[in-house]
């Protein structure tokens, strides 16, 4: 199952799954939009000659409600899932000020990546995969140093504190005074990893030796109407195929190596967790 799967990096990841795989797998193609949904499947069908079942789904992932359901009847149905990617996010554009787009943005990109984590980690079967995409902004360093042991080795249930009670200061037009960077995407990121780590670092133990993988990955800077807003040079970006042949070369490997186990993956390389540069006081930073 792949989120946000009608355009972008999603779509070109359902495109490879449904390329890689057999006949006998099912590839969930995921969105918020019934007629787009449509759209995309039909899309992937004519492009890959329906090597594999696409099955256009829809699914608001900012509808915990409505995750837990998907989660719950996929573990009924068809008794677990293989592979999970959580990559839906929510147009974030300069134009606007950043708190009348926080709590949508924030609700796709944070909200469903808990939601996620929580509702399909226990359906997932033993050797899945587990992805979350999340970016380069996703390490530790990103943030000043008093907000770091906020998400510093903290659960999911303090991830998700600390994210709400970011959002209400964006809201409230204190999160600068606090610390917060101004681009909603740092903390955003940093709080996507953090989620993974907090999910990884309970199931461990059972889930190394059986092969399963939960880490989050980064595709690097990639040419879409998400980042188009916020970059002028896009010679070495990538397309949102090229992006994906990282990520599915990750989530296809034979065997899942551990040390990309709770990580954030880009290009086959970890990204240290404490790595990175506190913003400050910039109102924008480039993802690569």
């Amino acid at each position: 199952m792949v989120t946000g799967a009608n355009k972008g990096i999603g779509l070109a990841l359902v495109e490879g799954l449904a390329a890689r795989m057999g006949p006998e797998d099912l590839v969930l193609l995921t969105g918020r939009d019934a007629g787009r949904v449509r759209d995309a499947a039909a899309l992937v069908e004519k492009a890959t000659g329906t090597r594999s079942l696409v099955e256009g789904r829809v699914l608001d992932v900012a509808d915990a409600g409505a995750v837990a359901a998907m989660a719950t009847e996929l573990g009924e149905r068809h008794g677990g899932v293989d592979i999970v990617v959580s990559n839906a996010s929510a147009l974030l554009t300069p134009d606007r000020p950043q708190a009348e787009q926080a709590d949508e943005f924030i609700a796709v990109a944070n909200g469903a990546t808990h939601s996620i984590l929580r509702s399909f980690g226990p359906v997932l079967r033993p050797g899945g995969r587990l992805i979350v995409v999340a970016s380069t902004l996703g390490t530790l360093g990103h943030l000043d140093p008093w907000l770091q042991p906020l998400f510093d080795g903290a659960s999911l249930d303090e991830v998700e504190k600390t994210v709400e009670s970011w959002r209400a200061a964006v809201n409230a037009g204190t999160a600068q005074e606090q610390g917060w960077p101004h681009w909603l995407n740092v903390p955003s990121k940093v709080a996507q990893v953090a989620a993974v780590r907090a999910v990884a670092a309970q199931r461990r133990a059972r889930d190394l030796p059986e092969g399963t993988l939960i880490a989050a990955v980064c595709p690097g800077l990639v040419d879409t109407p998400l980042s188009r807003p916020w970059f002028d040079d896009f010679s070495r970006a990538l397309t949102p195929a090229q992006a994906a042949r990282a990520v599915l070369d990750l989530v296809l490997s034979e065997r899942a190596d551990p040390k990309f186990y709770g990580e954030l993956v880009r290009f086959g390389r970890v990204l240290p967790w404490h790595d990175g540069t506190p913003p400050r006081h910039q109102e924008r930073m480039l993802i690569s």
